[in-house]
């Protein structure tokens, strides 16, 4: 693990075994979150994976955040779309909310790797200027 300058969060290589065995522990988490608010009432499948996706996003990158939303997807439909532990098939609203978190994770995996790089260029001592521009011309 690397630490970034700017906030001290530990990073992972984004293609190492790390980053998966991570991305696997945080969907194993969020279940587990997401059926404490199941048993409460929440009727919102995907409600606990989003966050995390972004934070593993961010802070193992891209390819295993995209593993775990990958993983998300069956697990959420055996475990919390009724009727519960069994695969089904969806009706048109779990499709839609399927779709709306695959969008979702889409966008938020890329804000999290677009936050990642930031963070990168700014604990590298940002972006080096360039010693002649091309709009200023010398000759």
């Amino acid at each position: 693990m690397r630490r970034a300058g700017l906030f001290g969060v530990p990073r992972v290589r984004p293609w190492s075994w790390q980053a998966f065995l991570l991305g696997f522990v945080v969907v194993v988490t969020s279940a587990a979150l997401q059926g404490v608010c199941v048993a409460l009432g929440a009727k919102l499948y995907f409600a606990a994976f989003l966050p995390s996706l972004f934070v593993l996003g961010f802070v193992a990158g891209a390819p295993a955040a995209a593993f775990a939303a990958l993983l998300t997807i069956p697990l959420v439909w055996w475990a919390f779309i009724p009727p519960f532990f069994e695969f089904n098939s969806l009706t048109s609203a779990h499709a839609d909310s399927i779709k709306l978190f695959c969008l979702l994770a889409v966008l938020l995996i890329g804000l999290a790797d677009l936050c990642r790089e930031t963070m990168a260029i700014i604990s590298g001592g940002g972006l080096k200027p360039r010693s002649e521009s091309a709009a200023t011309n010398s000759q």
